[in-house]
């Protein structure tokens, strides 16, 4: 690097002093600028969460030319505007997320309520439409489901019994067909390919499986990893989904314990693999490119050729060639939070991602980050969201996975708790729903095992005809009563009138008291009614005459149930 001098400056300096003095500034900030390079472009990483793109070096070249030409006053007195680090705008993410539109329509009645679920992990599409769903059961992940070392602890309970993967007809929500009984542990991951092969993973047995059309006769043509014994290299521990080409190659996420994604070819032969656990080893307060905190489920982008993955502890969409494993893109929003469970494609729109995010993780009543847990659509090209949905345009409370039609019309969401499986359709398609048209919100027949995952055990029920029956009894019991309030009032005017009349006898006035002792309920010596009050007549004084009249009826039917979620439950998933 050389220095331009410029011979009318030279011939213009005041004094050779003032040229030292000049010298001396000059060398000093070029020390300081050598020396201490870091401070700026620390607290510029630090602000964002995830690194932008940006480039300030132009304006830096041309400050540090200012400065060694020498130009300006040499006193001190003025201050270099150096280029500061771009301020983070604080989001209000409750107002922010206020300002989303719902563009999805919540479908109360279905699926039917003879649909009884475990905890719904996975949902996928086969061929005919059918929305085809992976549960456990009675299974609860809970703290002591796997020791330190990831070894499952409750092998001794054998696989679960009954059909495991469910197909659902999409307009009623019939069960269509099932099977997967007497093999799988924990299910997790659920995939149907462009062939109709159906791909599984299953956390307690760190394996994952290619099953034939429809299960076929229940034995998978391709398995992969060893059972219940998590390791890596060949080996998995935990993986979490699947991902298949339209060629038959695939991806295997192997999430919890690896934090990696492996490629393989059609026959099983592994091609590629990448990725490093952010919860091993150097702590970044900005996630790096191909690290990962869970990859807890895949999505192919076919017009991008991309591979998608939900990076779900770091709250964002790492995208990559699914050619070759290069890092292409992510996608991230403050309003969707730290926690992002899973997410699915469709070229609606010109290209979107739907999402569910999760509770948070962070502990204490007051957490520093506001979280709503919602279904988002994100525009791939814009990177913004552009609605959220909800049950009743409300919360989920853990939402594990999610499907969207190739058309982007119905999105199906799958819950762990409540154990359920929600459908969603487009609002240009679908009419609004009545609140009180619901379905049974605990599926009672699989939810009375306790764990970290258990939903309160209901029955099928439909609040709107409880109400208008309860409504109804009241109203004829008010009826009743007051009739009979009125016969009894009748019945003491005429004594009394009888009485004023005439002065009675000794005799007429024992058959009068023993004729009001016959007719009176509570008999002679209660003379004293709630109708009798000074105040005026009250009925609801003669229900209980502890209460101002009758209690209102609950009008906010929902099919939500009101649950406390624990941090662990949010956690084991």
């Amino acid at each position: 690097m050389y220095i331009r001098r410029d011979s009318k400056a030279m011939h213009s300096t005041d004094s050779p002093k003032c040229l030292g003095h000049k010298s001396l500034a000059i060398c000093c900030l070029l020390l300081h600028l050598f020396l201490f390079p870091q401070p700026a472009a620390s607290q510029a990483q630090s602000s964002p969460r995830y690194l932008q793109n940006g480039d300030n070096d132009s304006n830096n070249n041309e400050r540090l030319h200012q400065i060694l030409k020498g130009s300006g006053p040499v006193s001190g007195v003025t201050q270099l505007n150096w280029p500061q680090p771009p301020k983070q705008a604080i989001t209000d993410v409750k107002t922010e997320l206020a300002k989303l539109n719902s563009t999805y329509l919540y479908q109360n009645a279905w699926p039917a309520n003879n649909v009884k679920l475990g905890a719904v992990t996975a949902v996928s599409f086969d061929k005919a439409g059918n929305v085809v769903i992976f549960h456990r059961v009675d299974r609860i992940w809970g703290q002591t489901t796997f020791d330190n070392r990831n070894e499952y602890q409750e092998r001794y309970r054998g696989p679960i019994r009954e059909s495991t993967i469910l197909a659902l007809e999409p307009a009623t929500g019939k069960v269509q067909y099932d099977w997967g009984k007497n093999f799988f542990y924990m299910p997790h991951g659920l995939t149907v390919d462009p062939e109709e092969n159906v791909w599984l993973t299953d956390v307690a047995m760190h394996q994952v499986f290619k099953f034939p059309p429809r299960g076929g006769d229940g034995k998978p043509l391709l398995t992969l990893g060893e059972a219940f014994k998590p390791g890596s290299g060949r080996k998995f521990c935990k993986p979490t989904s699947v991902a298949v080409l339209d060629n038959g190659d695939f991806f295997v996420a192997d999430g919890y314990c690896n934090a990696r994604i492996l490629k393989y070819s059609r026959a099983g032969d592994l091609i590629l693999f990448w990725g490093q656990n952010t919860f091993a080893g150097v702590s970044y307060d900005v996630a790096p490119q191909n690290f990962f905190a869970i990859p807890h489920a895949l999505t192919l982008v076919p017009e991008l050729g991309l591979l998608c993955a939900a990076d779900r502890e770091n709250g964002r969409v790492q995208c990559f060639l699914s050619s070759n494993g290069s890092f292409h893109s992510q996608y991230h929003s403050q309003l969707i939070g730290d926690r992002l469970f899973s997410m699915a494609y469709t070229p609606a729109a010109g290209g979107q991602l739907v999402i569910v995010n999760g509770p948070t993780a962070e502990l204490g009543i007051h957490p520093e980050h506001y979280n709503e847990v919602h279904g988002f659509v994100l525009n791939m090209r814009s990177k913004q969201l552009v609605s959220k949905f909800g049950p009743n345009n409300l919360q989920f409370q853990n939402p594990h996975d999610v499907a969207v039609t190739a058309d982007g019309n119905e999105i199906y969401v799958a819950e762990l708790n409540p154990m359920r499986i929600h459908k969603f359709v487009h609002r240009s398609l679908a009419k609004p729903m009545s609140l009180s048209a619901t379905k049974d919100p605990g599926n009672s027949a699989l939810s009375k095992t306790v764990g970290e995952e258990q939903a309160p055990s209901t029955t099928v029920h439909h609040p709107s005809g409880k109400a208008i029956l309860v409504a109804s009894l009241m109203l004829l019991f008010a009826g009743s009563t007051f009739a009979l309030a009125l016969l009894f009032a009748r019945r003491r005017k005429r004594g009394n009138q009888a009485i004023s009349s005439a002065p009675p006898s000794d005799l007429v006035y024992r058959k009068l008291t023993a004729s009001n002792q016959s007719c009176l309920p509570f008999g002679a010596r209660s003379r004293r009614h709630a109708w009798e009050k000074s105040e005026g007549f009250k009925l609801g004084g003669l229900l209980d005459r502890d209460r101002n009249g009758f209690e209102k009826l609950d009008q906010q039917a929902s099919d939500e149930e009101q649950e406390t979620t624990t941090l662990a439950s949010a956690q084991f998933a």
